[in-house]
């Protein structure tokens, strides 16, 4: 799954450099795809979203191509969501739908009150309602489409991948494009018995002499 979002992302033009994935959990998440800009990022064109979009399906893609359609997880729950929240913004917020034009659609959802949704009136026809739906879905559907090509394309990049996260769990940007230019990733100096005894950490190695408290006086005798 996250080998997935990660070859997309780095085959994809206008998406951020590629920082760090992992299969360790955090949170809910089962694993982490990073990406990280180059330098401050103010707001997006449409073709960094759209290259989002495709990077975002990048993980339910991959299961599907390995294991089958019948055997895809609920592991893409919150990547269908991210990528259903953009598509409708770019549609109904952000203008960037040819057949709708530069036009708002969305309601302003800041002041939420209780009643609200009774209150509020229709702010568009069943048709234009119809045809939001339809642009939301082309723009699902081109980014899942473009996924597949690059996975497809791919394949034994997003094996070779896989099996480095099995043994390494955590990979930096550089060691994803190492093994996808050689095949392979070099071992790293820091794993060796050398230089992690010099290694500067904040973290006590356990180490050396344990330094003897000083009795100030403050703690009761027995």
């Amino acid at each position: 799954h996250e080998a997935g979002h990660a070859l997309v992302g780095v085959f994809t033009p206008g998406n951020d450099p590629l920082h760090k994935v992992t299969i360790i959990p955090r949170g809910r998440a089962l694993g982490v795809t990073m990406n990280l800009p180059e330098r401050d990022k103010y707001s997006e064109t449409k073709t960094e979203m759209k290259a989002k979009l495709a990077m975002i399906f990048g993980g339910r893609v991959a299961e599907e191509l390995i294991f089958g359609k019948e055997n895809i997880t609920s592991g893409a729950s919150n990547d269908i969501l991210q990528a259903t929240q953009r598509a409708r913004a770019m549609v109904v917020e952000w203008g960037m739908s040819e057949a709708l034009g530069p036009l708002r659609y969305s309601e302003n959802e800041e002041d939420v009150f209780l009643g609200r949704s009774v209150t509020q009136r229709k702010s568009m026809s069943d048709e234009t309602a119809k045809l939001i739906d339809q642009e939301i879905r082309k723009f699902i559907d081109n980014a899942e489409s473009h996924a597949r090509k690059v996975l497809k394309k791919n394949l034994k990049h997003l094996h070779n991948l896989a099996k480095a996260l099995l043994e390494f769990e955590t990979l930096s940007g550089d060691d994803v494009k190492e093994l996808i230019s050689k095949g392979k990733i070099k071992p790293s100096n820091k794993d060796s018995d050398d230089t992690s005894s010099k290694k500067k950490t904040s973290i006590p190695l356990g180490k050396g002499k344990e330094k003897k408290r000083r009795n100030l006086g403050l703690n009761p005798n027995p």
